[in-house]
């Protein structure tokens, strides 16, 4: 069912590729990204956040901030920092994190697919933000960065397929300043390359990041097809890029909430209100042991608390980020909509409890609820019944860095 193929890849000389690589153009404020190009030109941001090498104030969603990242990419296409493949190939990006290895497989993903179901997603998108990527994937003419997409790793014959395109020497193979290995392989045998998008022709396929990057793909392939008066399928801009990793190697980490404030209750007010739905335990675990339960911080305590009504089976209603939404953020703490609530932030998993500690000592923050991390059984289960996710369910990492591999959309 699924449609993947080989492709151009446009990607750095080798003796760059570390320099040129980076984390998602999301991820990262503007200040952020001004001091990490300051004194890197080969640096990826100054194509996928082209708005730091324009003047102070400069709108990133204007004309001139999408014109710039596409005159970028031409410079360096023009000085030989990055390097068309002469033939389309597959490729492994692998990435290893406190020695925990996830590999996957390099290809395009296709927009009709996307648009069938047979790609599926799990979150909504932000008009403000798709609409971005798309202006910025139309006029650079290129898909930046990868949609991480992942598959239910059941056939022993694609695995077998892998461990012998893993044994192909990587083109590059370097360790980023956060720590995070990473290791990219061309996979030159046609034979394997043949199989493996033969082996996805029955699969369904699932994004577990990057949903901005697939949505804006999908739209400008609409976008090309809308001006042609004919076209055949297979044009470069039916697809976008994606790299696809079999479900078993993923790691999903918390997506933890802190709350500025006890919505005018006291402590000892708002701890008798928790106590109806949940038994609060002082106990100082700082990480939930299980999934449906909770660790809260406050007052410079730990606290577990275990629900005491029954939980659901319907996927969405059984999640974590759900309970904590239904029972305490909304009718105790008053966060009706935590995408748009100033009250309530967002804090991964990656930055550890101690964050969590830090910004409610500091008096920034009342309260702070680590969470158990959503199961990746979890997402498939409320992707295959097409339903959306909560806000801020997941954080997927380690993240897949932009600027390695390029598609380029002619």
């Amino acid at each position: 069912m699924a449609k993947i193929k080989a492709f151009r890849a446009l990607r750095p000389k080798v003796e760059l590729a570390s320099q040129i690589a980076e984390l998602p153009y999301d991820v990262v404020s503007l200040d952020e990204v001004k001091a990490i190009t300051k004194d890197n030109i080969y640096n990826f941001y100054h194509i996928t956040r082209s708005e730091a090498d324009l003047p102070e104030g400069t709108d990133p969603y204007s004309q001139e901030v999408y014109i710039k990242a596409k005159d970028t990419l031409d410079d360096f296409i023009k000085k030989g920092y990055l390097i068309q493949e002469e033939s389309p190939k597959l490729y492994l990006y692998s990435q290893i994190m406190d020695g925990r290895m996830q590999t996957g497989i390099v290809a395009c993903a296709s927009i009709d697919d996307y648009m069938n179901g047979i790609i599926k997603k799990h979150e909504l998108t932000r008009e403000d933000k798709e609409l971005d990527r798309t202006r910025h994937t139309d006029i650079v003419n290129a898909n930046t960065g990868p949609v991480f997409l992942f598959y239910k790793d059941t056939d022993e014959g694609r695995k077998n397929l892998i461990k012998k395109a893993i044994a192909t020497p990587p083109i590059y193979d370097f360790t980023a300043t956060d720590g995070i290995r990473h290791i990219v392989r061309i996979i030159d045998d046609e034979t394997i390359s043949k199989e493996l998008i033969a082996s996805f022709e029955k699969e369904e396929l699932y994004i577990a990041d990057g949903h901005h990057r697939a949505a804006s793909g999908v739209r400008v392939g609409k976008m090309r097809r809308e001006k042609l008066e004919k076209y055949t399928g297979d044009e470069e801009f039916n697809y976008f890029l994606s790299v696809i990793f079999p479900h078993s190697e993923l790691k999903i980490l918390s997506y933890n909430r802190v709350v500025k404030d006890l919505n005018s209750m006291s402590v000892e007010d708002f701890k008798k209100a928790l106590g109806k739905n949940f038994k609060l335990t002082r106990d100082n675990k700082k990480i939930p042991e299980r999934v449906n339960t909770f660790s809260m911080y406050l007052q410079r305590e730990w606290y577990t608390l275990t629900p005491l009504f029954e939980i659901s089976d319907d996927p969405i209603e059984s999640l974590d980020v759900t309970i904590i939404q239904k029972y305490i953020l909304e009718p105790l703490l008053g966060i009706k909509d935590p995408r748009k609530d100033k009250r309530i932030d967002f804090i991964g998993g990656i930055r550890g409890t101690a964050e969590l500690e830090r910004v409610v000592d500091a008096g920034d923050f009342a309260v702070a609820f680590s969470m158990y991390p959503t199961e990746i059984e979890q997402l498939i289960k409320v992707s295959d019944a097409g339903l959306i996710m909560p806000p801020k369910s997941t954080w997927f990492e380690p993240k897949l860095r932009d600027g390695l591999l390029i598609h380029l959309l002619d």
